[in-house]
C-alpha cells in the first residue's frame, strides 16, 4: 500500500467518524435537556418537600403522597439513570476517547469532533 492510499484511507476514516460523532449530536442534545428538566422538576420538588411544615410531622410515606411532584419527577430521573441516561449526554466523548485509545497504538489521536491528529513518530536507536 503506497502513500497515497494510506492517506485517502485515513481521510476516509476520519470523515467517518466526524460524520458519526456529529450525528450523535442532536440525540445527545435533547437527552442532556430531558435530564435537565427533570433535574430541575426534581430540585424544585425537594425544596418545596423539604420546606413543608407538614413532613416533619407525618410519616415519610404520606409526606411523600402529599408531595406527588417531588415523587413523580424523583421516580422519573432514577428510571432515567437506570436507563442509561448517563451514558447517552457523553456518547460523544465516549467514542472520542474510545478512538485515541486504539489510535494511540498507531501515533494518532483525535480531537472531540474526531478530527485525527498525527503525532511524529518515535526515533528508533
Amino acid at each position: 500500500m503506497n502513500s497515497l492510499e494510506q492517506a485517502e484511507d485515513l481521510k476516509a476514516f476520519e470523515r467517518r467518524l466526524t460524520e458519526y460523532i456529529h450525528c450523535l449530536q442532536p440525540a445527545t442534545g435533547r437527552w442532556r435537556m430531558l435530564l435537565i428538566v427533570v433535574s430541575v422538576c426534581t430540585a424544585t420538588g425537594a425544596w418545596n418537600w423539604l420546606i413543608d411544615p407538614e413532613t416533619q410531622k407525618v410519616s415519610f410515606l404520606t409526606s411523600l403522597w402529599n408531595h406527588p411532584f417531588f415523587t413523580i419527577s424523583c421516580i422519573t430521573l432514577i428510571g432515567l439513570f437506570f436507563a442509561g441516561i448517563h451514558k447517552r449526554v457523553v456518547a460523544p466523548s465516549i467514542i472520542a476517547a474510545r478512538c485515541r485509545t486504539v489510535l494511540a497504538e498507531y501515533n494518532m489521536s483525535c480531537d472531540d469532533t474526531g478530527k485525527l491528529i498525527l503525532k511524529p513518530r518515535p526515533h528508533v536507536q
